[in-house]
């Protein structure tokens, strides 16, 4: 069973979004469980404008492509070149060293409680 990091919030999408500032971005367990092995991943670059609930990057595993939508509107202020490097943290560490970016946030898009995201998608809160 998935485990969702209990101090985020998330997307219907399956991003999840920290309560720092700027705040950081990146995908769930439970994404990842679903996606398999993550072989390729496309950021948004430093500077870009996000829209919430806008596609702003893409995840490949080997069984799938999917889209990455942001959960909030504001303007990317770094991204995780690391997980660029090696996609494959996205499926040993989503909730530490796989963040993805990190925005200057001017306003959020719905975004549910950890126990709420847990519930929707049959995973436990950790």
């Amino acid at each position: 069973m998935s485990q969702v990091h209990a101090g985020f919030r998330y997307s219907e999408e399956h991003e999840w979004i920290d309560d720092q500032s700027p705040a950081t971005v990146g995908v769930s367990q439970v994404a990842a469980d679903a996606l398999g092995d993550v072989v390729y991943i496309e950021l948004p670059e430093v500077g870009a404008q996000l829209t919430a609930g806008e596609v702003c990057g893409e995840i490949e595993s080997t069984k799938s492509v999917s889209d990455l939508y942001s959960p909030v509107t504001g303007e990317v202020v770094e991204v995780n070149d690391a997980v660029v490097a090696d996609p494959a943290l996205v499926n040993s560490d989503p909730y530490g060293a796989a963040w993805l970016f990190r925005v200057a946030v001017t306003s959020e898009g719905p975004l549910l409680s950890a126990e709420e995201y847990a519930a929707a998608n049959d995973a436990t809160v950790a």
